[in-house]
């Protein structure tokens, strides 16, 4: 077979995940969208988080949006290792750890190629005005632009990528 067409087909994989990711990122947004989630229950869910990965080295699988340099949008996947929950100045932040396992750009990356970073992220409600004014809550990134709306899955948790993480 050609170079060029394992490229090729690689290429073609990685849009196929990106658009699974997506339609997922999605999902879980209109979830939240349309239970009304509050900012003080995702607080406690991610003091829970925390919580869990002190006493039992979790990270919990995690999506979030990442802007490009033209504009786009596309989902990310990775593993958030929730370090604390800090209320400061009227804002609610968390330090964590992100194992960031898929990109559009890179593809999927195991945990040994997997780029690793301290990131804060901030819980807050969001007016949201489409059919009428509702709050939803919304979690990004405040130490760098461009990632938003990180969604934590508290149903998929993995223990064996603490010493990436920690």
């Amino acid at each position: 077979m050609s170079t060029d067409l394992i490229h090729d087909y690689h290429r073609w994989l990685n849009f196929q995940r990106q658009a699974q990711l997506d339609r997922e990122h999605r999902g879980a947004i209109s979830q939240l969208d349309k239970t009304g989630a509050s900012s003080s229950r995702m607080i406690e869910a991610y003091r829970s988080m925390a919580e869990k990965a002190a006493s039992e080295r979790a990270c919990y699988r995690t999506l979030f949006q990442r802007a490009y340099a033209d504009g786009h949008h596309a989902t990310c996947e990775g593993w958030l290792f929730v370090r604390r929950v800090l209320a400061e100045e009227g804002k609610t932040l968390v330090r964590a750890t992100l194992m960031t396992t898929f990109t559009l750009t890179d593809g999927v990356m195991t945990a040994d190629k997997a780029p690793v970073e301290k990131i804060t992220l901030e819980l807050f409600d969001q007016l949201k005005v489409s059919s009428g004014i509702a709050s939803v809550v919304r979690v990004d990134r405040v130490d760098r632009s461009g990632d938003v709306q990180f969604i934590a899955l508290l149903d998929n948790a993995r223990a064996d990528s603490d010493r990436q993480m920690s």
